[in-house]
């Protein structure tokens, strides 16, 4: 179906009167939030104070008719306390042909074809996943959005290249890039070595011919952290300097890198649709089964969703993974499970991998394993009825230059401060004035005291 067919105007707005009532009627601020609530789903620009509408809008319909879906959205304006703002999202008929219950993993066969090259047919892929979305995915600025975009295609397009050797009790890195800095710092850059360098060499081997040991969870940083990096190297240098020096000291990891770098969506309470993934997202899939779950690194795995339905597979990069095999390879861990002479328990890779083909060629079994494992999973420490699909996912925080929400730690003997002043979050931090408007120093010594 062509976007011609959701009609025939440039952009299609239908808009919400900030005040509700004609101008000569007086209407406080709360009425007026009750009216003019935003939209919970696709994309939504909160203007700066000050910012016209009208550039916003413009800004807006210049970004969709480039990837030709003017005729596909709905603008609408907003009001509410935090200022006020621009909605856009897919018409009823365009989400309902492209993502019918915001399924965004057949995008690419559903929506029409045009003539693009890869990486603009990516960024088409993202922005009409983000405007599918669910709930809404908030942005200061159309070129906020644009370095958004950029920032998951460059992701995806790692993880599609990315090969790695599956380790969880050992771990190597190219030495002409990084050091051991020990238990505390990790694995660190090499002084004056180029960190966007440093993170293709240590996981692609294109480049170096090597392949790297590296857990999935942390094979998963390295890539997003490489994705965040050409674009600083692109669009934000001074940004790009700064990781590069807090690299070769420390390295940003586990718990801590989810906190700096990435922003989590949907929840227990509020789960994400099983089959809603933009490309760039993180997510993890559990393994539901207590037993073989105790085995490091087999507790669940945590891949990118890449695009046109593939997930990554670092280990076997020429076999990515679709919703469907990932859970069918989970499922048949249990049947890996076994005790080595120390009796401690392993998993043998082999055997699932002749469990995972004998489901795939049995049309009854493989539907009875995908119902067990195509549902949400149960919560922490529970193992019940639960599957294996998680209720969030995680993407990279703003780096554009004029919005940026990232803010860096400042490390002091080793050790990395969390300097985000307490009861803020990094982007009200970073709102609006980006880099320079955070005094580290003047923090850090607040901290210490």
């Amino acid at each position: 179906m062509g976007a011609s067919h959701f009609g025939a105007h440039l952009v299609q707005s239908l808009r919400c009167n900030r005040v509700g009532l004609p101008q000569n009627k007086a209407m406080n601020r709360d009425a007026a939030h009750a009216v003019c609530l935003p939209s919970p789903q696709g994309i939504q620009v909160r203007m700066p104070l000050g910012t016209p509408f009208s550039r916003v809008e413009r800004e807006m319909g210049e970004l969709l008719a480039q990837y030709q879906l003017s005729s596909a959205c709905i603008f609408r304006d907003f009001s509410t306390h935090a200022g006020d703002g621009l909605q856009v999202q897919l018409t009823p008929e365009a989400l309902n042909a492209w993502a019918p219950g915001h399924d965004t993993l057949a995008l690419k066969p559903r929506m029409p074809v045009w003539d693009l090259d890869p990486n603009s047919a990516l960024k088409r892929e993202i922005l009409v996943a983000l405007l599918a979305s669910p709930q809404s995915m908030t942005f200061h600025s159309v070129s906020a959005l644009m370095s958004h975009m950029r920032v998951r295609g460059h992701i995806a397009q790692a993880a599609q290249k990315t090969a790695l050797a599956f380790k969880t009790d050992a771990a190597e890195r190219p030495y002409g890039y990084w050091r051991d800095g020990g238990d505390e710092a990790g694995f660190i850059l090499q002084p004056g070595r180029c960190l966007v360098d440093a993170l293709i060499a240590a996981t692609q081997p294109a480049t170096t011919g090597k392949l790297y040991d590296f857990s999935c969870y942390r094979a998963t940083e390295y890539v997003i952290l490489l994705g965040m990096a050409q674009e600083l190297k692109a669009h934000h240098p001074e940004l790009l300097s700064r990781l590069q020096q807090l690299n070769e000291v420390h390295a940003v990891r586990s718990s801590q890198f989810h906190e700096v770098y990435l922003v989590e969506y949907g929840s227990m309470q509020t789960p994400l649709p099983a089959r809603f993934h933009v490309p760039g997202d993180r997510l993890w899939f559990r393994n539901p089964d207590e037993a073989s779950s105790d085995v490091t690194g087999y507790e669940g795995s945590w891949v990118i969703y890449m695009g046109g339905g593939l997930f990554s597979n670092f280990w076997q990069r020429d076999r990515p993974y679709t919703l469907e095999s990932k859970a069918i390879e989970i499922y048949h861990w249990k049947d890996g499970l076994f005790a080595d002479d120390q009796g401690q328990m392993q998993m043998n890779e082999s055997v699932v991998d002749q469990c995972v083909a004998q489901t795939q060629a049995d049309a009854p079994q493989r539907a009875q394993v995908l119902e067990r494992m195509l549902r949400m999973r149960d919560p922490k420490g529970v193992y019940d009825q639960g599957g294996c699909l998680d209720t969030t996912r995680e993407y990279p925080r703003c780096v554009s230059p004029e919005h940026c929400e990232l803010v860096l730690p400042t490390v002091v003997h080793g050790h990395a401060i969390d300097l985000s002043p307490s009861g803020e979050s990094a982007d009200q931090v970073a709102q609006g004035v980006g880099w320079q408007a955070v005094d580290f120093t003047q923090q850090l010594r607040k901290r210490l005291a």
